[in-house]
């Protein structure tokens, strides 16, 4: 049985994708173990404590430092020897070290074809930029701000009376589908990290990540 740890700071809906997942059968021979959150009160914690699994949060105001925060985060973490991490919305800058003790294990994903649109309001800044697509992006991470190779991306439209909550629920559903489907593969060895690059079936995927021919 593998082992999933979930890092959140809200809402949790990727992570009740997760937990789904492993319940369903699209994340095969797995679990969630621990979720795990840097806010006391988010919603996301009461998903977990519904499907009894362990629950807890760590918040930043107790350490000195962010260095301090993230070996504690690791302790946390590695008690429950997880074969995946998971980012779902968790708000965090997180350091090299911590970065480096989970590297090619730690998956996260940003609602934004990246490398277009890092960072925050990433649905209201392509309505202002007139785009008429936008997705998000599964990546592994990297020290880089949402700058790691991109696994998966699925694309949503932008109509011209969207605002942002329209495009956020359009996204979000894809988030959905294709986050548990790239856990998947990761705990399956069918994807890697190797040099900088994600690795799929033994084959490089492209800067946008795997794309259907």
């Amino acid at each position: 049985m593998h082992n999933i740890v979930v890092l959140i700071s809200g809402n949790g809906s990727n992570l009740q994708a997760i937990i789904d997942g492993c319940t369903n059968g699209t994340i095969k021979n797995s679990r969630v173990t621990a979720v795990i959150s840097n806010k006391a009160d988010a919603y996301g914690l009461k998903r977990a404590q519904r499907a009894n699994i362990d629950n807890l949060y760590l918040t930043a105001t107790e350490f000195a430092n962010r260095q301090a925060y993230d070996q504690a985060l690791i302790e946390k973490i590695d008690a429950y020897q997880p074969d995946v991490i998971i980012l779902a919305g968790f708000m965090r800058i997180l350091s090299a070290d911590f970065v480096h003790h989970y590297q090619g294990r730690m998956l996260n994903i940003h609602p934004s074809l990246l490398p277009k649109y890092s960072g925050l309001n990433t649905h209201q800044r392509a309505i202002d930029a007139g785009d008429t697509e936008h997705g998000t992006s599964v990546h592994f991470v990297t020290e880089e701000l949402d700058g790691g190779p991109v696994i998966l991306q699925a694309k949503v439209p932008i109509f011209a009376t969207d605002n942002a909550d329209d495009v956020i629920q359009r996204v979000q559903r894809q988030e959905h589908n294709i986050y548990p489907l790239v856990t998947q593969w990761l705990l399956s060895q069918r994807l890697s990290m190797q040099n900088g690059h994600a690795v799929l079936d033994g084959n490089i995927l492209p800067p946008q990540g795997y794309a259907v021919k």
